[in-house]
């Protein structure tokens, strides 16, 4: 089952990059800006999480956590956030239990070939832990600002 608008968020435990487990009811009493991406190293991905490091601080003032989500490891993401310099957490969703609660995990084709991969998306979640607004099959330009400004728009 895909969470949807106005449903409470699963309560799934993934891996930080620190290597703590956690879940997203940890992150209560503040508003969570889930993203989910492919893969760690990669130009989309990098440019996605480097313009959420870009405007950190923003998010910050709203009371509001950003956490990006892909199937990469505690391993690999610890290198993503080092060379970076990434001021908030990755979590390592290896078994993509996170993705698929959120329906992120899909059937993906590139140059003929089928395969299952991570759809950029991006959630908003609620204080209480409920999906405010959602993003599907993201396009990374520009894409951070407009979260931004939802996030602005709805905290007021």
């Amino acid at each position: 089952m895909t969470v949807e608008m106005g449903q409470q968020v699963p309560d799934v435990k993934v891996k930080t990059n620190e290597g703590k487990e956690v879940s997203l009811a940890d992150y209560r009493g503040k508003y969570v800006v889930l993203y989910f991406y492919p893969k760690d190293m990669t130009p989309g991905c990098t440019t996605e999480a480097c313009d959420f490091r870009d405007n950190h601080e923003s998010f910050k003032d709203l009371n509001a956590v950003i956490l990006g989500v892909s199937p990469d490891p505690v391993a690999r993401h610890e290198k993503f956030i080092d060379k970076h310099d990434l001021p908030f957490e990755l979590l390592a969703d290896e078994e993509k239990e996170l993705a698929e609660a959120f329906g992120v995990w899909k059937l993906k084709k590139n140059f003929g070939k089928e395969y299952m991969g991570i759809e950029r998306s991006t959630f908003v979640i609620d204080p209480d832990g409920k999906v405010m607004k959602e993003w599907r099959k993201v396009k990374v330009k520009g894409h951070v600002e407009e979260a931004l400004e939802f996030l602005r728009e709805s905290v007021k």
